[in-house]
């Protein structure tokens, strides 16, 4: 059976609604659950993502941003004591970000927060991991 072009084009714009429903309903989660420890959603965000030391190259691109606007960010993380910037390992130029350990203790009340209600706890670990894996096909083109 072979659908039109015209229902493939409804479904499409459906299904593009819906991650773009999750997307918003994502973000307004966690700007709430920033806001709660004084912190913008950008801040949180790169909390979230600095699971360990890394360069700003490697936090903006789990941030999804610019380089120059993961800076702007870890600036003002950097002047409220959360994040250092320290000589890097191995490469004289590039500069490690570490969470201070009040930087490691916001971030881990914050993972609390963002659990809270998240968006996703709708569903089951396994309906996640199923989420998951079409998501990461689909935005892998395969």
């Amino acid at each position: 059976m072979t659908t039109s072009p015209e229902s493939q084009a409804i479904a499409e714009r459906q299904l593009c609604g819906l991650v773009n429903g999750l997307a918003q309903r994502i973000a307004e989660h966690v700007r709430e659950r920033a806001a709660t420890l004084g912190l913008t959603s950008a801040q949180a965000t790169a909390l979230r993502e600095m699971s360990g030391p890394m360069t700003m190259r490697e936090l903006a691109e789990r941030m999804c941003c610019e380089p120059s606007n993961a800076t702007f960010v870890v600036d003002k993380l950097e002047k409220q004591r959360l994040v250092e910037r320290r000589p890097h390992p191995t490469d004289r130029r590039a500069k490690h970000l570490v969470l201070t350990v009040e930087g490691a203790a916001l971030r881990e009340r914050l993972l609390g927060l963002l659990a809270l209600d998240s968006p996703l706890s709708a569903l089951t670990a396994g309906d996640q991991r199923v989420l998951h894996g079409l998501l990461e096909q689909v935005v892998a083109g395969s």
